[in-house]
């Protein structure tokens, strides 16, 4: 690719697609190779997710196993499945071999047990095999199942000139160096090592005497968030992983990482949005309805509650009928607050920044609750007075509701997720319904109980 195509920002369009599938149509590898070899293997991919099947398979297998290796790794994971289903297992085999083995791993880990027992058999490479079973055994969300196998180690006994002759040899299966880690004679990680220290010391001193001893690791059976939130409290671009006897295992990079920390967005997102399993728009109609129900069934019944609570003070609104105007004010005040805590609570958890007891927490959520609620109280007091021409006393009365509905609603949108949290429960599922429908209810009884306090009924 030239240097003036790198600088050029991929664009997909119409043109380009209908390109890509004329040449397919006539059949013209030699100019469809040609055509794609100017983009990056994240592009191709983009390409062939907007393909059908057909024309997509045709491509993976017209290119060499080290370009679609790459771009299999890129593909849509629902348009990957079809595509593997299409492969045969020495076919999947010939591009795990081109891969590392954590995405090895990865593409192995998504066929059916029959499959990938075929798909290994066929691995011709003993070590990389090895390697990729030992990393199937893993769960995907620890430090064991993100891990790559592929990293340059030396020994502290090693001369700088032995070191360095030994890393060129292992650096021919590492995409990138970001790390040299120091093992001892048991393959116990002890340190690693600067390039810098390497390159302008003695070629016969030992890397005994230039490592830096100190050396941030994670354990194998570490959870996934774990790992991502030390390497963004450290701003590492790779970690190593080791055992319970501090053996070198693997090495974790940036980019395993950023995938985390997307898909833990994604599910905080589906969470508090109300929806209960990783789903995607392109699911079918059952898995979406498994998804939404749950959460759309708590809405209801938190609604027939309010419904209830209203129905209890039904002669109430019968001498006080401005009161029923204001019960849509009352509840999305009280909803909105609360999801405005919890989210900010979630956060905080999230990122390791909420510090100090939940009883400090709970008092400047109160004071903050306080501030917001007689400001809006005092802007709901002169409109309901002056716009709506409610009585003097129902002013005051939606005022001090909207007050203590607010303080309330803070209160638990903080409480919530911080006990969840405590007990092992992902906090995401305080915010959006649980939140709002808790709110509403409460919210509505405070509201009547204030009513009936001052109006007197």
């Amino acid at each position: 690719m030239s240097e003036e195509k790198e600088n050029i920002q991929f664009e997909l369009t119409d043109e380009l697609i209908e390109s890509v599938e004329l040449l397919i149509e006539e059949q013209n590898d030699k100019e469809l190779r040609k055509f794609l070899s100017d983009f990056h293997y994240a592009d191709v991919a983009e390409i062939l997710d907007e393909l059908n099947l057909d024309e997509a398979i045709y491509v993976i297998k017209l290119l060499d196993s080290e370009t679609t290796s790459d771009i299999l790794m890129e593909l849509d994971e629902d348009n990957r499945e079809k595509v593997l289903d299409q492969l045969s297992s020495k076919e999947i085999a010939e591009e795990v071999e081109e891969l590392d083995t954590d995405d090895a791993a990865d593409i192995i880990a998504e066929l059916s047990e029959e499959r990938q027992l075929e798909v290994i058999s066929q691995i011709e490479d003993e070590e990389h095999k090895a390697e990729i079973r030992e990393l199937l055994a893993y769960d995907e969300d620890t430090a064991g199942g993100l891990m790559a196998k592929e990293l340059v180690k030396v020994y502290e006994t090693w001369t700088v000139a032995g070191c360095l002759r030994r890393i060129r040899g292992q650096a021919k299966d590492v995409k990138r160096v970001h790390s040299i880690y120091v093992v001892d004679k048991q393959d116990k990680l002890i340190g690693r090592l600067s390039l810098k220290d390497l390159i302008v010391a003695k070629s016969d001193q030992k890397i005994a005497d230039i490592y830096i001893k100190s050396v941030d690791y994670v354990t194998v059976d570490e959870d996934a968030e774990e790992v991502a939130r030390v390497m963004q409290k450290y701003d590492l671009e790779a970690i190593p992983v080791i055992d319970e006897n501090q053996t070198l295992l693997g090495r974790i990079t940036i980019d395993d990482i950023v995938d985390v920390i997307r898909e833990e967005a994604d599910k905080d997102y589906q969470m508090a949005a109300g929806i209960s399993q990783d789903v995607d728009s392109d699911d079918s109609i059952w898995k979406l309805t498994k998804a939404r129900l749950p959460w759309l069934l708590i809405g209801v019944f938190g609604g027939i509650g309010a419904a209830s609570i209203i129905s209890g003070f039904s002669e109430a609104m019968l001498k006080f009928p401005e009161l029923l105007l204001f019960i849509p004010l009352i509840q999305a005040t009280a909803g909105n607050v609360g999801v405005q805590s919890s989210a900010i609570v979630v956060q905080g958890l999230a990122n390791d920044t909420i510090d100090g007891n939940i009883v400090k927490r709970l008092f400047k959520e109160f004071g903050l609750g306080l501030v917001n609620g007689l400001a809006i109280a005092c802007v709901a007091l002169v409109i309901s007075h002056f716009g709506f021409g409610t009585t003097y006393h129902v002013s005051i009365t939606i005022g001090v509701a909207l007050i203590s509905v607010i303080v309330m609603a803070a209160l638990i949108g903080t409480f919530i997720p911080i006990v969840l949290d405590k007990r092992g429960i992902d906090p995401a599922v305080a915010t959006g319904p649980f939140i709002t429908t808790s709110n509403d209810v409460f919210g509505i009884l405070i509201y009547f109980l204030i009513a009936k306090l001052i109006l007197g009924f």
